[in-house]
């Protein structure tokens, strides 16, 4: 019979991939440091590879080993999920969901979704973690986020992804400014030059490029935001213009400010927001309540699919 690795070996390998010292990988999987080793040995010996290579000070993972590491983290998560489901069967829309939200999205659609997800199903829980897509997509492959709010593009290869509306680019300047002249304005390469971007991590930032056709924009001088308040900041001192979604502008981001919105030329460019998870998920009832939720507040419905390599989104 062909061999079977025990999900508590694969466990004790992605520990030790992680920590890369037996002490800490030990504790954190609640055994001896001889049971985790003893553990990862019958783990190379059924495989017939070697996984790790040590010595006294060092640890490292050999290059097959990280492609079983792969491997072996889908396998674990996939489990998780089925406990998860089973935990879950007969009782839909009670459990805690984990939801991811980039910055750009949070505070423009939560405080119209969560009080209507609270209205229609009052036993269901979300706990909310902000940070960038990188950030969110890495915990939710890791089982420590169920779902997370993305913009598209972005890699989401092999997740599945269920896209809820497009949300359009306006362009933010002061009152004035020559780019908002006409109700509708274009961006050429000229005025690209004065566009004012958020700093590395934020997808808004590549998307904003991909708006003005442009991948080669970099603030020498170092005049990036950190945050779309920062951005609008800039923007009203005078330092340049911003492209800023639609969401953001009907969500009275510009309210108090000297600064006007307008839409640009169709086709205007846009960014699709998107509620993404595991395709092993064992929360798709609340993973489908959450999309109508947020369809039902703000627009176009889209289709639900798993991405692979092969399609674009």
């Amino acid at each position: 019979m062909a061999y079977l690795p025990s999900l508590r070996q694969l466990s004790y390998f992605a520990a030790l991939a992680k920590e890369l010292n037996f002490t800490r990988a030990a504790e954190a999987c609640f055994v001896g440091q001889s049971t985790l080793s003893a553990g990862l040995k019958e783990l190379e010996e059924g495989l017939g590879v070697r996984l790790v290579e040590r010595d006294r000070q060092n640890v490292s993972i050999t290059p097959i080993g990280l492609e079983i590491l792969e491997r072996a983290k889908g396998i674990l998560t996939a489990s998780e999920d089925l406990i998860e489901y089973a935990s879950g069967a007969g009782k839909p829309m009670t459990a805690t969901i984990r939801l991811g939200v980039i910055p750009t999205i949070a505070p423009f659609l939560l405080p119209d979704v969560l009080p209507e997800i609270r209205k229609r199903f009052p036993e269901l829980k979300i706990t909310l973690r902000e940070d960038l897509s990188a950030n969110l997509l890495a915990r939710l492959s890791d089982h420590q986020l169920d779902f997370a709010l993305i913009a598209l593009p972005y890699d989401v290869d092999g997740l599945l992804v269920k896209e809820l509306f497009d949300d359009e680019f306006c362009l933010v300047a002061l009152e004035g400014d020559p780019a908002l002249k006409g109700k509708e304005v274009h961006l050429p390469a000229k005025m690209a030059e004065r566009l004012l971007l958020l700093e590395e991590g934020h997808c808004l930032r590549e998307h904003s490029l991909q708006a003005c056709k442009r991948s080669d924009i970099r603030k020498a001088d170092g005049m990036e935001a950190t945050s779309l308040l920062t951005l609008l900041q800039m923007v009203e001192s005078g330092m340049g213009i911003a492209l800023l979604p639609e969401m953001a502008v009907k969500g009275g981001l510009l309210n108090g400010t000297d600064l006007v919105a307008r839409p640009l030329a169709a086709p205007a460019p846009k960014r699709i927001i998107a509620l993404v998870a595991r395709a092993s998920t064992a929360h798709a009832a609340e993973f489908q309540a959450l999309s109508d939720c947020i369809q039902g507040r703000f627009s176009r419905p889209k289709g639900a699919r798993t991405v692979r390599k092969e399609t674009r989104v």
